[in-house]
């Protein structure tokens, strides 16, 4: 399995959607709304996360992820002073589980701890990939209502090593 990235291009956009109303699909089944009406939501909620993100994180990296050259999802970091903060990191369904994420978030924590920087990122409080974040040392630091904001520290490389 080779996992790689790639800058984000126009051609994109429908892809990026997609993965994106991945990450909604269950909400979604919860609402008594028509395809048409929940496509439209799911539409206008994915362009105003992204003119959001390119206004509030000049000189992010929005990247494709690729698995043996297919795209399978998207990964948004922002890279600061002393932190990477992952803005946003989601996969299609299929390709889940599969240890893509792992592999991405090692080798970004690998550069932070290179760099000694914080990595950070926000996570809905009841998303399973929050106990995958705790099991790579994120901790919470603070409870923001529907989201937790979770830092990974340099120094808990040395701590897991030991453990």
């Amino acid at each position: 399995m080779s996992i790689e990235l790639r800058e984000i291009v126009a051609e994109d956009k429908e892809f990026l959607f997609a993965v994106y109303a991945s990450t909604r699909a269950d909400e979604m089944q919860l609402l008594d709304w028509q395809a048409a009406q929940k496509e439209t939501f799911l539409r206008m909620q994915f362009n105003a996360q992204h003119k959001y993100y390119t206004e509030n994180y000049p000189g992010a990296n929005f990247q494709v992820i690729l698995m043996d050259d297919q795209p399978v999802g998207r990964l948004y970091t922002h890279r600061r002073e002393n932190e990477i903060r992952i803005m946003d990191i989601a996969l299609l369904p299929e390709n889940r589980g599969r240890g893509i994420g792992t592999i991405l978030l090692k080798k970004i924590l690998a550069e932070a701890a290179m760099l000694n920087q914080t990595v950070t990122l926000h996570v809905e409080r009841y998303n399973p990939a929050l106990l995958f974040y705790e099991r790579l040392g994120f901790c919470l630091v603070d409870d923001k209502g529907v989201y937790y904001f979770m830092k990974w520290l340099p120094e808990a490389v040395g701590e897991q090593a030991d453990a």
